[in-house]
């Protein structure tokens, strides 16, 4: 009997660490958060930057048309920007308006190419310079440092919530838009991977637009990391695997970042949407900012979002700015 115990617990040990080197084994790590000169000094807690981005990678052309994101789209553009601060006064997850008129570093590609420091809008950093010359424009202009890096696109967005079964939303309204191809009924629903998708991107029912669209982003990714973390996920080897492969299989992150790293984040996402944390957006100054090209931009209000920028530095509780 004693032998038959033993002999289970060793399989079990096995199976557990032979899952753990298979998951870890998931992970696409790139180097975004290298140093450079004048980067922004560790503070207190942790901050993650959350991407993400448009890349098509890993569609198929049905998926594409099934999904409304086109076809002819090379390379790929941050679709949303989110810093999660974990630390000892609360986590807070803070959206970042992909218009924001921000200044960009100076930026030297792999290619050898470099490019010259501008202001554009946020999201051109992405586009030009990926990951790493995001986090650098980001901390440039935050005074954040930055010590995680997550990056997901479409196919493993909508891959993550299939796995999981769906993720169950209030919608607060009937929502029918064209452009992204959703079309949901008010009320409790449960969101398959190509709703999910639409229901982030989808903004032009909001009256605030782009905003709007930040809001829904944080509650369904606080939803979805609520489900994904929860017991009747992790437990069950029908949805932990297949969650597993579609996650980490398509996520993008830093090279320091490790599993445990990731179950810290899935923890933080689901506290700050069971409201033991906060959400908020960069405090905006000007949301329709006119460049010299004519084209519409998002200012940050300068006062207000230093206040914000330095709880996250120092790990204090973050002020209600609005």
């Amino acid at each position: 009997m004693k032998w038959t115990v033993f002999g289970v617990l060793i399989a079990v040990m096995v199976t557990a660490v032979s899952t753990w080197f298979w998951a870890d084994s998931k992970l696409n790590h790139e180097n975004v958060l290298a140093d450079y000169p004048g980067r922004p000094a560790a503070g207190k807690g942790t901050n993650w930057l959350i991407v993400g981005s448009d890349s098509r990678d890993g569609l198929s052309e049905s998926q594409m048309d099934t999904m409304h994101t086109g076809h002819d789209v090379e390379g790929k553009r941050s679709d949303s920007m989110m810093i999660l601060h974990i630390g000892d006064n609360g986590n807070t997850l803070m959206s970042i308006p992909r218009d924001s008129w921000v200044p960009i570093p100076e930026y030297k590609t792999s290619s050898g190419k470099t490019l010259k420091a501008t202001t554009s809008k946020i999201n051109s950093a992405f586009a030009n310079g990926n990951g790493r010359l995001l986090v650098q424009t980001i901390e440039l202009n935050t005074g954040i440092h930055i010590d995680h890096y997550a990056e997901i696109g479409f196919a493993g967005f909508a891959g993550i919530v299939d796995s999981v079964g769906g993720v169950r939303m209030h919608i607060d309204q009937d929502i029918k838009d064209r452009d992204s191809g959703l079309d949901l009924k008010a009320g409790d629903q449960t969101l398959n991977g190509v709703q999910a998708l639409a229901f982030v991107r989808q903004r032009h029912q909001m009256a605030d637009q782009d905003l709007g669209r930040m809001r829904n982003q944080q509650k369904f990714l606080g939803a979805l990391a609520h489900q994904a973390a929860s017991p009747g996920t992790v437990l069950n080897p029908f949805t932990f695997y297949p969650l597993v492969d579609s996650a980490l299989g398509t996520l993008i992150v830093d090279d320091d970042c490790g599993l445990t790293d990731l179950g810290s984040l899935f923890l933080a996402m689901k506290d700050v949407n069971g409201g033991g944390g906060k959400t908020l957006t960069i405090p905006i100054g000007n949301a329709d900012y006119r460049t010299k090209t004519g084209e519409s931009a998002v200012l940050w209000d300068t006062n207000k979002s230093k206040q914000v920028f330095d709880a996250f530095k120092n790990d204090t509780a973050v002020p209600d700015v609005k």
